[in-house]
């Protein structure tokens, strides 16, 4: 493939943060609301930005949803965030797209950048990104093409074509669209291949061999 600059989403395309993510939402809803929620119907929240989650999910309004937020990383700050796995054959596939040196990397998530960046640095993937860009923890900078643009203009990038977008959802790759930049969804995290498609990846993978594949190819 023809690209240079390489984004990864993190939670569902390098990570897998279940367990960390669906604890640390359950929390949340028991303090604001006294919610008794089941773990396995919370990964649900992996991937979108959280307060449109918990609004569109919960019905909660923007300030519920500003108040639970701060339940959220309560937990998640002290428990949650190591709380995470990385998927099987990302540090390989990192480390063979470093050896090339043909590509640069970079972290672009919804995440706040203050977390991704430990997380990143807890899995020692640091030493691959050039640059690791996430929301920001006053509430801007939410949305995937706002995370995106602010990676484009860190690094410099002229030519969009020479960029691809890899997420598991379907706000990462509508993210990469509106920022008129390629993607590849990726199956083996949370969005299904319809969730991706719809979302007009150009590309679409249901492994991480299938992404090495497609993109060393």
């Amino acid at each position: 493939m023809l690209y240079k600059y390489i984004l990864f989403d993190l939670d569902g395309t390098l990570t897998d943060p279940k367990t960390g993510i669906t604890r640390s939402v359950a929390y949340a809803l028991k303090k604001t609301k006294n919610i008794d929620a089941n773990l396995d119907d919370l990964t649900i929240f992996i991937g979108p930005p959280l307060k449109e989650s918990f609004m569109d999910f919960y019905d909660f309004t923007e300030e519920e949803a500003k108040e639970a937020i701060l339940y959220y990383r309560e937990y998640f700050v002290d428990h949650g965030i190591y709380e995470n796995e990385i998927y099987e054959g990302i540090e390989e596939l990192l480390e063979d797209l470093q050896k090339t040196n043909t590509y640069v990397l970079a972290v672009a998530t919804s995440k706040p950048t203050k977390f991704a960046e430990l997380i990143i640095k807890h899995f020692g993937l640091d030493e691959y990104f050039t640059s690791i860009v996430g929301s920001n923890l006053d509430g801007t900078r939410t949305k995937k093409s706002e995370v995106i643009e602010e990676v484009l203009l860190r690094l410099s990038i002229k030519d969009k074509r020479e960029v691809v977008m890899i997420g598991d959802r379907q706000h990462d790759i509508l993210g990469a669209k509106e920022m008129v930049i390629d993607s590849i969804g990726v199956t083996y995290g949370y969005g299904t291949y319809d969730e991706l498609k719809r979302a007009g990846a150009n590309y679409i993978v249901n492994s991480i061999q299938g992404l090495k594949d497609l993109v060393l190819g």
